[in-house]
């Protein structure tokens, strides 16, 4: 089969369109033809590699698959042939106090597909029947993948990390990201008032699109100053920052006292210092999250079904493309989620 894939760590120049062995289901697994996998900044993060991660070569990414089952491993359960699918791309490899109690994600044997097992970059992918959630059939491939991976993230953090309330206010830095596009209206299924710093007159325009209710442009004016302006110099009740290095002393200051600020990423780098009198003078607190369960997942798939939440979809290309979307996804191009069709 033909994967976008790769053979050691490095840039975009790495990334080759090419044959890679067929996958083929064992005991309690499923082999599914994708028909649409989104990217993430997680397969940028993957491909460069850091310390400690140790992937068979070659590798390709690709968290959020959407296809039809092929063919089925033994003690697969009910799952058949021609069924249209999604997968819940989070993959337990032990069972602990963790798992047993629903919450995988905590779990020492939580892993990703794409980051730690071979993606949907791909013609095929093997996954567990367990994670497999069948699409209704008034949703197409590329609607049922864009959402996947970000609106679990999103609502795992908003929802059942921060505890956000109808009625509070939230801050989400950043508007172009898959992420933060469907943590702005899920903070608004909350009940929440909405505020966006986005990068760009453009992505302004799109975060109101989405509900936003205040957004500030970053490039005409100080968003720290304008966030405490319109809020009377309360700040919010919770800041998403997945930006990291360059925003997290900002965020700190824009928070409300005894406010939040959630934690699901760090696009601008990883190490950030700190003024630890905010944290303590302001009672604020840092909480990080990561992905979501099962249960997570069936959820918001519940509510994308049901068009309660609305897929972003920037672009769809086909997958022999796949090098210039990630130059695109890099550069930062993109508002919501890029498409890959094999």
């Amino acid at each position: 089969m033909k994967a976008l894939c790769f053979r050691e760590h490095g840039d975009s120049s790495v990334m080759r369109y090419e044959d890679v062995p067929d996958p083929k289901p064992g005991l309690g697994e499923v082999l599914v033809k994708v028909k649409a996998c989104a990217l993430n900044h997680l397969d940028i993060w993957v491909r460069r590699g850091w310390p400690g991660l140790n992937l068979d070569m070659p590798h390709w990414g690709g968290s959020d698959v959407a296809g039809v089952v092929v063919e089925v491993g033994p003690g697969s359960g009910e799952w058949k042939p021609g069924s249209r699918v999604v997968v819940d791309p989070g993959l337990n490899t032990i069972e602990d106090e963790f798992t047993r109690r629903g919450e995988d994600t905590l779990s020492p044997g939580y892993r990703i597909l794409g980051e730690h097992a071979p993606g949907g970059l791909a013609e095929y992918v093997v996954v567990p029947s367990g994670n497999l959630l069948g699409i209704p059939d008034h949703i197409d491939f590329p609607a049922a993948a864009a959402p996947l991976l970000v609106t679990l993230t999103a609502w795992r953090m908003l929802i059942r990390r921060a505890g956000l309330r109808a009625g509070e206010t939230v801050l989400i830095v950043g508007a172009g990201g898959g992420v933060n596009s469907m943590a702005v209206q899920i903070a608004r299924f909350a009940g929440a008032t909405v505020f966006v710093v986005a990068g760009n007159a453009e992505k302004a325009s799109r975060a109101r699109e989405l509900g936003a209710d205040y957004v500030v442009d970053r490039s005409s004016t100080r968003w720290d100053t304008e966030i405490l302006r319109l809020t009377s110099r309360r700040g919010v009740d919770v800041v998403v920052d997945n930006v990291g290095a360059q925003t997290m002393g900002t965020s700190i200051k824009t928070v409300s006292r005894g406010g939040r600020i959630v934690i699901v990423g760090n696009t601008s780098g990883p190490i950030s210092e700190i003024d630890l009198r905010y944290i303590f003078g302001k009672q604020i607190s840092l909480i990080g999250s990561t992905m979501g369960t099962h249960q997570d997942f069936r959820d918001v798939n519940a509510l994308l079904w049901s068009g309660r939440l609305k897929p972003v979809v920037d672009r769809v290309m086909p997958l022999s493309e796949g090098k210039a979307a990630f130059v695109a996804m890099e550069r930062g191009e993109q508002f919501g989620k890029i498409v890959l069709e094999p």
